[in-house]
C-alpha cells in the first residue's frame, strides 16, 4: 500500500508520477516493482558521508539508473563497513533489516531502515568535530 499526499511524486518503475489534489491510496500489485517517493530521495549533493552514500546507492537501483544484481555485494559490503562503526544495538537492528531487505530484493524497505541512521551519523559526525 502506498499512501500519498496531495500533489506529491512518486517514481514508479522510472516514471514520474503526481498525485492530485486529494490524499490517495495505491495499491501497488506488480511483486518488486521499484517505488521511491521522491520526498525520500537523497539529492548526489547530500550524498557525502558513508550512510548518505549507501542510501543514494540503493535509490539508484529504486530509479533504475543501476541494476540491482550489479551492486549488491557491493551494498552488503558497504551495509557491514557501517556494522563496524554503528555498534549500539539500535543501529545494529537497523542494519541487520537493512541487509535483509537487501537480500530479499526489497530495495525501498531497505533504504527506509537506512535512512533511520542518518541522525545517528550526523550526531557522530558532528562530536568528531567539537
Amino acid at each position: 500500500m502506498l499512501k500519498l499526499g496531495p500533489k506529491e511524486r512518486v517514481l514508479i518503475n522510472g516514471a514520474v508520477i503526481e498525485n492530485g489534489d486529494r490524499r490517495s491510496r495505491l495499491s501497488i500489485v506488480t511483486p518488486n516493482a521499484n517505488i521511491l517517493r521522491l520526498r525520500d530521495a537523497i539529492h548526489p549533493d547530500e550524498a557525502r558521508t558513508p550512510v548518505r552514500r549507501l542510501c543514494y546507492s540503493v535509490q539508484l537501483i529504486l530509479t533504475g539508473d543501476v541494476a540491482a544484481g550489479n551492486s549488491r555485494s557491493e551494498l552488503l559490503r558497504s551495509v557491514e563497513e557501517l556494522s563496524r562503526i554503528l555498534t549500539d544495538p539500535d543501529s545494529r537492528r537497523q542494519l541487520t533489516l537493512a541487509t535483509e531487505a537487501l537480500l530479499d530484493g526489497q530495495y525501498y524497505q531497505c533504504l527506509k531502515h537506512l535512512k533511520t541512521l542518518i541522525p545517528r551519523e550526523d550526531r557522530l559526525l558532528a562530536a568528531s568535530k567539537q
